[in-house]
């Protein structure tokens, strides 16, 4: 079915995470953001992004006003983006990224994830060669043709893309996310994106082929959704 597939089920799964777990990965985003840049999301356009993104995910405006208001005063937390990357049951490949205040604490508790499942931590650069590190927009409504005149009109590079009933999803590399997002977003103003955001994708994707390592590849990516500081996951098994 394509990678359009999968980035969809993707975003179900997140959608389908607890409601305390995405307020608290909204929330530390929110205020890293507003801590980076200006609180304003008006001039702040990373803050902008991430709180379109948290009302797609209907996280409440309090919550969202709360981190941006706890930006705005003097010290405060100090969240460290951070990544893990493994080996866990079967041919499994994964890459963790956290933010974290306490980096001693997270690797001990993502360590732990792997280990009681089977798998290991590995060395930075282990798995990270298997991956791409990919800017990816699906645009629900939309054709292929319409897209395609916006991306040559203002000379954008995709490394690939894919359209379905639904509508299309562009891949290309991380460092065109922003160009890309600003050129869809002033061709159509006040487009809503299915997803907007920057990936690491499987080089080759992998099966697990026997029912133990599916249910501990499954414990694993449950166990790391319930740690506080994991953000996001990315691996290599195709989803059934």
């Amino acid at each position: 079915m394509g990678r359009a597939f999968e980035v969809r089920k993707v975003a179900m799964a997140k959608t389908a995470a607890t409601k305390s777990k995405l307020y608290a990965k909204f929330g530390r985003e929110i205020y890293m953001a507003a801590k980076a840049g200006t609180p304003d999301p008006d001039t702040n356009q990373s803050l902008k992004r991430i709180i379109e993104k948290a009302k797609r995910e209907q996280i409440p405006a309090d919550i969202i006003k709360r981190n941006i208001d706890k930006a705005k005063g003097a010290g405060g937390e100090n969240f460290t983006s951070i990544h893990y990357e493994g080996f866990g049951p079967g041919s499994s490949m994964l890459i963790v990224e956290c933010l974290s205040d306490n980096a001693n604490r997270t690797i001990a508790e993502v360590r732990n994830c792997f280990t009681k499942t089977g798998g290991k931590i590995g060395i930075t650069g282990s798995v990270l060669h298997q991956f791409v590190h990919q800017a990816v927009f699906t645009l629900p409504g939309v054709t292929e043709d319409e897209i395609l005149e916006i991306l040559v009109l203002n000379d954008l590079d995709v490394s690939d893309i894919e359209a379905d009933e639904e509508g299309v999803t562009i891949y290309s590399d991380a460092t065109n996310f922003s160009t890309i997002r600003t050129a869809i977003l002033e061709a159509k103003p006040g487009f809503e994106f299915e997803t907007d955001e920057v990936m690491w994708l499987p080089i080759m994707e992998a099966k697990l082929d026997s029912e133990e390592d599916k249910e501990k590849f499954e414990r694993l990516i449950n166990m790391l959704n319930e740690l506080d500081d994991v953000q996001e996951i990315y691996h290599n098994i195709t989803l059934e």
